[in-house]
């Protein structure tokens, strides 16, 4: 692995970058010439140089009135990063302590439903990730799927989850389908019906109903995947009602 990569995933910038490498390269240096070396103008040099301090990967020393910079020894990234570790677990505790303020505020929306876009594989990808995180959660392992008869739609949906399922049978997840039209077969875990569209061709989206929530989950007019989350509890109730009485009747 490159060098850049390595420090891009501690956390640096490409300035910031460049500049931690220009003063490995140079040795005790003045902030003149790590930008020269680095080619970051002498005010941002000198701010990152500072955040390189403030992260420990960085020093400094006065000579003959003059300051110089000098690039820490590699193991002082093993340090950094510790102290970051250090620093997360904190917040992370502080976040767990004040869960449940945080989640009443979230909450307090006045009953207005909240929806979210989600655009291309990977946004669909994320709304996926959702469904199996909030239904790990719930009590009622059970979600509902109207699923699209458009084979590219159903492709296009799992393209960047193809081992949703797989996943989801991991977490005892289970689903009833509502197929619109032929199509589709089981994977475990799951049942399924088909409503019959007399041979209309009816451009249809999947349909999840789960945790909560609701997602539309289709194409755009150019066939890129696009979603829509709403979160609402009375919509979700809704839509839960209406699926359980049309699976009743199939």
């Amino acid at each position: 692995m490159e060098i850049q990569v390595i420090l891009k995933n501690f956390g640096l910038s490409e300035k910031e970058i460049s500049v931690y490498l220009a003063l490995i390269e140079l040795g005790p240096s003045s902030v003149r010439d790590i930008a020269a070396k680095s080619k970051v103008n002498r005010g941002t040099t000198y701010d990152i140089l500072k955040s390189l301090m403030d992260a420990g990967i960085v020093s400094y020393y006065n000579k003959e009135s003059k300051q110089y910079f000098v690039a820490e020894p590699p193991e002082k990234l093993l340090s950094a990063l510790d102290q970051k570790k250090e620093e997360l677990d904190e917040v992370r505790e502080n976040i767990e302590r004040n869960l449940p303020l945080i989640k009443t505020l979230f909450e307090k929306q006045g009953g207005k439903p909240a929806v979210k876009l989600y655009e291309g594989a990977k946004g669909i990808k994320q709304v996926l990730e959702d469904v199996l995180s909030e239904m790990a959660k719930s009590q009622d392992k059970t979600y509902y799927l109207y699923s699209s008869a458009t084979v590219k739609e159903r492709k296009n949906v799992y393209e960047d989850m193809p081992d949703f399922s797989k996943k989801r049978i991991a977490k005892k997840i289970s689903v009833k389908i509502i197929s619109l039209g032929e199509g589709g077969k089981l994977a475990g875990l799951d049942e399924r019906k088909q409503m019959p569209l007399g041979g209309k061709d009816i451009k249809s989206t999947h349909e999840i109903i789960y945790a909560g929530k609701v997602a539309h989950l289709g194409l755009d007019e150019k066939d890129n995947p696009v979603g829509v989350v709403i979160q609402n509890e009375a919509i979700y109730q809704t839509q839960k009602l209406i699926f359980e009485y049309t699976w009743a009747k199939l």
